[in-house]
């Protein structure tokens, strides 16, 4: 059974609704930290709703936040656990996908996945999952999980574009190469981008490329 993820939902400013896009937020975390991003990005989205789900777990390592999966070297967890609870938190966000499509009356390929550290790990778990292809996954700061599993389960390949600070001392700046690697390996529509002197986080000029990335994968610069 899956379970329902509250969300913080941000409408669209031209008050028409033609895509939707979903921030996926990082270990110890919620919703609220990456919505605050929809102030940035409105005026050159201005169709576009904002949607920001809570992950469903309490986060071990931060009692304050949430988790989507736990993290063994930080709460002692083992991977089994760890990769248990990444397939079932994957689960959670397939589902609510499929009911944004409904409750936003928009088409797989009009939602983009915004991911930082370990809501980019959950969306490049989920996207190429699913049956049809979002419109993009933009993630920052994270890494691609079960990347030998990926090879025989992939069923679409949304583009992606992955950010990294090339200082980050969370998730190695290695985590990019690796998951551009396996990604264009499997056929994959791949964007890298190294943000200079960036630690683990969402650099401005990371922000402002993934964002022409996205109006273009939306048809915006048509």
């Amino acid at each position: 059974m899956t379970r329902e993820l509250k969300t913080l939902r941000r409408a669209a400013k031209s008050g028409q609704t033609k895509s939707v896009l979903v921030f996926l937020h990082g270990y110890g975390a919620n919703g609220d930290d990456l919505m605050g991003l929809a102030n940035t990005l409105a005026p050159y989205l201005p169709d576009t709703v904002f949607l920001a789900p809570d992950a469903p777990e309490q986060c071990v390592g931060n009692p304050q936040g949430l988790q989507w999966f736990p993290v063994p070297w930080i709460d002692n967890s083992s991977e089994e656990d760890a990769v248990a609870g990444m397939k079932r938190a994957a689960g959670d966000l397939d589902a609510f996908l499929d009911k944004v499509m409904v409750d936003e009356g928009v088409s797989e390929d009009r939602i983009v996945l915004f991911g930082f550290s370990q809501g980019t790990m959950m969306a490049l778990q989920v996207a190429p999952r699913r049956k049809a292809p979002v419109a993009a996954v933009v993630g920052f700061s994270g890494s691609l999980m079960l990347p030998d599993e990926l090879r025989d389960q992939v069923v679409s390949k949304p583009p992606v574009m992955l950010l990294h600070g090339d200082q980050d001392e969370v998730v190695p700046p290695e985590a990019l190469n690796k998951a551009e690697f396996a990604l264009n390996t499997l056929g994959f529509e791949v964007y890298a981008f190294v943000m200079e002197n960036a630690a683990h986080g969402i650099a401005s000029e990371g922000l402002s490329v993934a964002t022409g990335f996205i109006r273009e994968k939306l048809g915006m610069d048509e």
